[in-house]
């Protein structure tokens, strides 16, 4: 008699949209983007990392949690600097018993004289996980394609999954569980962030506000996940120009730096594309944001992207936001590694 085979679902390299693959599958499930994961999964994610946050609160010993992963290795695989990224990372690794390694630029030997591939071959096979924070998108695929355990991407130059999964952990513990009506509005770049932010918002029920300096391009495959999602769910996605327009009724308003890692050289430039941005209390009254708004941005922060009268006003949850990339790491572990990309367990 055949035994029956659960059913999860992973991941297409290329694509966005899920599949279904056999938890004996030995191909491991890795984490590109939020678009990746069926609604439930993220909403699972969430879930998750809620509980993580209080258990770890509760400051009760959690010697079973601490076995999971006990003598195994975590990599930590960063070509690009970072605080929270790596703090949270080692913070989740240790949490389940793993011992966290650090492998930046100038520690290994990845673009110096060996290549992505033979990296990813040696390093995957010492490791239960790699979470990896490059350049490029596509150093993110390469890694996927070759490597025998889960990549997690904590970051590259078109999407940042565990920025999105900390946000909306930071949106429910405001809002709470039900999210579906909300508004949230982003003023600044077309970056990562908002790429991952727009799609985790509407696959739960937030409708998502963009306002861009006109001369400022908009990812195209993004636009096309989101407006699906919207007409799917009987949401708004729109992008626009004018920031007063887009803070209308807002619940939630988010920003980041102009200026990405990289892009120094071009601050002066930057600067001007984006006068007029700036986020002040000002702004927000004259948009006529919700009685409730909360102001979000994921660090780190520099004065002309938001004023200080709200980074550091009633209205800002910032440091409640960067605390919880810990446990979205956490959930991140406890779903692709430890359950093998089961994300529903």
């Amino acid at each position: 008699m055949m035994s029956s085979v659960r059913t999860i679902t992973t991941t297409r390299l290329l694509s966005t949209t899920p599949i279904k693959a056999t938890a004996s599958s030995q191909t491991p499930r890795h984490l590109i983007n939020i678009a990746q994961l069926a609604n439930d999964e993220f909403s699972s994610l969430i879930n998750k990392a809620y509980q993580f946050k209080q258990l770890v609160k509760s400051d009760k010993p959690s010697i079973e949690n601490h076995q999971k992963l006990l003598g195994k290795l975590v990599a930590l695989l960063f070509t690009k600097r970072s605080t929270r990224t790596r703090i949270s990372t080692e913070g989740a690794a240790s949490f389940f018993g793993a011992q966290p390694m650090f492998l930046g630029k100038d520690d290994i030997q990845l673009g110096v004289n060996e290549s992505m591939y033979d990296t990813t071959k040696v390093i995957s096979s010492m490791t239960s996980c790699i979470f990896a924070r490059v350049n490029k998108h596509q150093d993110i695929l390469d890694l996927c394609q070759h490597s025998s355990v889960p990549i997690v991407n904590s970051l590259c130059d078109k999407y940042h999954p565990l920025q999105a999964i900390a946000d909306l952990l930071t949106i429910k513990e405001q809002f709470g569980d039900n999210l579906k009506g909300l508004k949230l509005t982003w003023i600044g770049d077309a970056n990562n962030v908002i790429n991952d932010l727009s799609i985790a918002c509407l696959k739960l029920g937030i409708n998502v506000s963009i306002s861009i300096p006109k001369d400022i391009t908009f990812d195209q495959d993004v636009v096309e996940i989101a407006e699906k999602l919207a007409k799917e769910q009987n949401l708004t996605f729109e992008i626009v120009n004018d920031p007063i327009i887009a803070l209308n009724n807002a619940n939630i308003v988010v920003t980041d730096t102009w200026i990405s890692m990289g892009e120094e050289e071009q601050k002066l430039a930057k600067l001007k594309q984006f006068q007029g941005y700036q986020i002040t209390q000002e702004m927000c009254k004259l948009g006529k944001v919700n009685s409730n708004w909360k102001f979000m941005h994921c660090l780190p922060r520099h004065q002309e992207e938001v004023a200080d009268d709200v980074f550091y006003s009633d209205n800002s949850v910032v440091f409640e936001e960067a605390e919880n990339r810990l446990y979205a790491a956490m959930a991140v572990i406890d779903g692709f590694v430890i359950n093998k990309g089961d994300l529903l367990k």
